[in-house]
């Protein structure tokens, strides 16, 4: 990977996240005829909270004073393996996705162990939800990859995004491919209508009711690693969309990159804003959907590499 594409991805990593949600706030107020907050407010409220001293229950261990690190550290490996810019990623290696997914799963058991640690009930609820929703939605993110491994014939996550294109089966598949992953990113980062960010009503929450004991900076750790699973994911859609290559277009490439991912963001907003939040008993059918779509997807590709 070259410097330039380096550092490209490393200011995504950093800057985006903020961008993203100050977007997806801002397509929010709109919809409620309101002027809203600034694109940069998120970023403003991340650093008042690292100003912050951390308040630690009697009873939480050093599992849970570690626990939102863990869920930092492993977004940004995982941001590091994820191919934001289409063919290329920091960290590219055969069989990397198994690493990215699994990096995402440490951070979500981290995440519980720190919601449970505190023994409260309100959060071992959400961390039950946690968990079980995880079950529905990981197998859509497996399939979805074993489709462009299976289009591409490639073993690297970046590969198979960056040579999709060149396949049969992209025209046919990209539309219910990006379906697929709208709803990840919706559950990965705790989005409506799997969940809500804004909501205070602990019986409905999910992601917030396990990060209520976070604080100052843990807090602020908590929440820039949900915006960077959203960044990853709306990454992804941008790579599967981009008509330009990385190798020959490179500044045009990641133009358009950039103005996919803020259009993804202003996408979310308006789901946001229009759909309400699903019922819990509802949620997993949903989640099941996409896994349904993802398996499709599977099997259409194997019918079109056989044609061929």
């Amino acid at each position: 990977m070259s410097t330039l594409m380096l550092s490209v991805h490393l200011l995504l990593v950093l800057v985006m996240p903020i961008l993203l949600v100050g977007l997806v706030n801002r397509t929010k107020s709109r919809w409620a005829g309101r002027q809203g907050p600034g694109l940069l407010q998120s970023g403003w409220d991340l650093l008042r909270l690292l100003r912050k001293q951390p308040v630690y229950s009697t009873v939480a261990t050093p599992l849970f004073r570690a626990g939102a690190w863990v869920v930092l550290a492993a977004s940004l490996l995982a941001a590091s393996i994820a191919p934001l810019l289409g063919a290329a990623a920091p960290l590219q290696f055969s069989h990397d996705f198994i690493v990215f997914a699994y990096t995402l799963g440490l951070g979500r058991l981290a995440l519980m162990l720190s919601a449970l640690d505190v023994g409260s009930s309100f959060e071992g609820m959400g961390a039950a939800r946690e968990a079980s929703f995880t079950a529905f939605i990981e197998p859509a993110l497996f399939l979805l990859i074993g489709t462009a491994g299976l289009a591409t014939g490639q073993t690297s996550f970046a590969g198979m995004i960056g040579q999709w294109h060149q396949a049969a089966s992209f025209p046919w598949l990209a539309l219910p491919a990006v379906a697929v992953l709208l709803v990840l990113l919706q559950a990965e980062a705790s989005r409506v209508p799997v969940d809500d960010p804004m909501t205070h009503l602990e019986l409905t929450m999910v992601h917030e009711v396990m990060i209520l004991d976070h604080s100052g900076p843990e807090l602020a750790a908590m929440q820039f690693a949900a915006a960077l699973k959203m960044t990853i994911y709306a990454g992804l859609i941008a790579a599967l969309l981009n008509p330009f290559d990385l190798q020959a277009s490179p500044l045009a490439a990641i133009a358009v990159a950039l103005l996919i991912m803020a259009g993804v963001a202003i996408v979310v907003g308006c789901i946001e804003s229009l759909t309400a939040r699903l019922r819990l008993r509802f949620v997993p059918g949903y989640l099941m959907g996409a896994s349904l779509v993802a398996a499709l997807c599977l099997g259409a590709a194997a019918w079109l590499a056989g044609a061929a």
